[in-house]
């Protein structure tokens, strides 16, 4: 098992790089060239720019087991497809029964923003966030490492 992350926004890349150390499982981070990020635990991984590349490198990279950190509901699809497990930056865990509505919304949103519609922005992120994601990351490592036990 290892951690691998869509690092360009992510903004709790600092809580997994300590509770990945905790529980010594190796962290993979992905950027894009217009990103500096360093940190002597993980394995940076700079990707040339392009649509979606740094996406496509990290699931290339992804294997059963695996757990992913992105905002991306795209690339959250693809890792859960490889049997990988997946969490939003705010804490919650993408599985089969929540990624088809998820998909469905951000889709019902592009239509509204090309319409010009009116829509909800994102809510600012709070220690909430960090909190909710804290406690929902480490269950997910619980969780995958009972299952990687009993294989």
């Amino acid at each position: 098992m290892k951690i691998l992350v869509d690092g360009d926004a992510c903004p709790v890349k600092n809580i997994i790089i300590r509770i990945a150390k905790e529980y010594n499982i190796p962290v993979d981070i992905f950027i894009d060239s217009s990103h500096i990020y360093e940190n002597d635990y993980c394995n940076i991984f700079v990707i040339g720019k392009g649509k979606d590349a740094v996406d496509f490198a990290l699931i290339n990279r992804t294997k059963e087991n695996d757990i992913i950190i992105t905002g991306d509901y795209g690339v959250a699809t693809m890792a859960l497809s490889k049997k990988a497990s997946a969490i939003h930056p705010n804490g919650f865990i993408y599985s089969n029964d929540n990624i088809n509505r998820l998909l469905m919304e951000r889709h019902i949103s592009g239509q509204a923003r090309r319409a010009k519609k009116r829509y909800s922005k994102m809510k600012k992120r709070s220690i909430d966030h960090d909190t909710k994601f804290e406690n929902n990351f480490r269950k997910l490592i619980l969780n995958t490492l009972s299952n990687d036990i009993t294989l």
